[in-house]
């Protein structure tokens, strides 16, 4: 995982919605999603010692238009306790050509799809859904398409739904913070590199049973314990152990900026300084929203991150309190190239790209988004993963970098109808792989025959 990202801010805010589908749903018209900003080229991408223009901070959470979701396929109830979309269930989903896919959006779809497909075709997916070989035939036809992105993936994919399609979204974005490279008055908040003694542990190296499992933490002694935890750290516990990357000038900001998982730094002379994530202390990361909100904190409004924000800006020695609660803490990386980066090693894309569970949505694949506001409908790509982002047709929606992205994240709370799209035949493939039901066999007479 390159951008924690994935933890989403909903992570943060524990919000939840509820509604119900009309049966009159699937003839609405089609909704139309505000059209994506221009992505910016690696030439015109913002470097250290660049300076950027001054931009308003900490605008409001953008205030959505409603829509109306496609209802889900009807489906066999969810099966408890399943781990991967393969043991959850797939049903067929509409046709590719039915869903309102606009061609700005297609275009920005293909292009993350073409970006993820050398990931696509190597790892082993753990939805248990498809085969590296499976995306060959999309792969290679995507490479060289010209003509209409929608028409790529009506050629190519058929659509799928896990489970009962239902869908919750929220957001994450690439946040700038005033920042510096070297220590000076008023820029006194560490930004930690990955520490000498963070060990982390393989332990499929140990049993079989632990296969793809890993836990994170330090020797004291002859014994292997957890690591610092974010009381620990902010207390002094990393002196001397990890390399300090730069220098924040807002405790909150820096924290809102771990949970995102990449950032901007931007100093007061306007340079930038670019970084992302590069480890984890290895402890549970605990939504200090949805504390806010148990103990009564947050009231009707408050629940977005600049709710969050203004909250913990009135109330600092409890607000840092309430923050030490989340245990978890990132380390930083400086970035030079193209990002931020998400878990597949790529670039992510805003009003695109999409942090999942990859047991339930495979990296690199597309899906389709039908939801209660017209924003987070439409076609997105996974290429992220994150700590909070777990289940079945749950998603964190990546918006790109600055204001605009900052206040669409931070309301980002929709629900609505999710479907796979994967190779045409997989669908077929799977059902033929599915075991023969068991024929029932005729009672045997329990009363002794003459």
């Amino acid at each position: 995982m390159r951008i924690f990202g994935g933890l989403a801010l909903a992570g943060l805010l524990g919000a939840c919605s509820s509604g119900i589908v009309p049966p009159e749903a699937g003839t609405r018209p089609a909704p139309t999603r505000p059209a994506p900003s221009r992505p910016v080229p690696a030439s015109e991408q913002p470097r250290p010692g660049v300076a950027l223009p001054e931009t308003p901070s900490n605008l409001p959470a953008r205030q959505p238009t409603a829509a109306t979701p496609l209802p889900a396929m009807p489906a066999a109830p969810v099966v408890a306790g399943a781990t991967t979309a393969a043991m959850t269930g797939l049903v067929a989903g509409p046709a590719v050509q039915s869903l309102p896919i606009t061609a700005d959006n297609a275009q920005h779809a293909l292009g993350a799809f073409r970006l993820s497909c050398p990931g696509l075709t190597r790892r082993n997916d753990a939805s248990g859904l498809t085969r590296g070989a499976d995306w060959n035939g999309a792969c290679t036809a995507a490479a060289s398409w010209s003509g209409d992105p929608a028409a790529f993936f009506v050629q190519w994919f058929e659509t799928a739904q896990v489970g009962d399609g239902a869908a919750f979204a929220t957001g994450y974005y690439e946040p700038e913070i005033a920042g510096v490279r070297e220590r000076r008055q008023g820029y006194d908040v560490p930004v930690y590199g990955v520490p000498d003694n963070l060990i982390e542990v393989d332990l499929g190296l140990f049993s079989d049973a632990l296969k793809g499992k890993k836990i994170r933490g330090r020797v004291d002694g002859r014994q292997f314990i957890p690591y610092y935890d974010r009381t620990q750290i902010e207390q002094g516990a990393l002196e001397g152990h990890a390399p300090v990357v730069a220098w924040a000038a807002d405790p909150i900001e820096m924290f809102f900026l771990q949970v995102q998982g990449s950032g901007r730094l931007k100093g007061p002379d306007g340079q930038v300084l670019r970084i992302g994530y590069a480890g984890q202390n290895g402890r549970d990361y605990t939504g200090i929203g949805k504390l806010m909100k148990d103990r009564g904190l947050l009231g009707p409004g408050q629940t977005s991150m600049q709710g969050i924000v203004a909250w913990l800006r009135a109330n600092p020695e409890q607000g840092r309190a309430i923050m030490r609660e989340n245990k978890s803490f990132v380390f930083f990386k400086e970035l030079n190239g193209a990002g931020p980066l998400g878990a597949m090693g790529y670039p992510v894309a805003g009003w695109t790209s999409v942090a999942a569970d990859p047991r339930f949505i495979p990296l690199g694949a597309p899906l389709f988004l039908s939801m209660d506001r017209t924003d987070a409908t439409g076609l997105w790509v996974a290429q992220d993963t994150g700590g909070a982002i777990k289940g079945a047709n749950r998603v964190d929606t990546f918006w790109g970098a600055g204001d605009e992205a900052r206040a669409i994240a931070g309301g980002m709370s929709a629900r609505g109808t999710a479907w796979l799209l994967l190779p045409r035949g997989t669908l077929a493939r799977l059902n033929a792989a599915q075991p023969a039901p068991m024929q029932p066999q005729p009672p045997q007479s329990l009363i002794p025959q003459p």
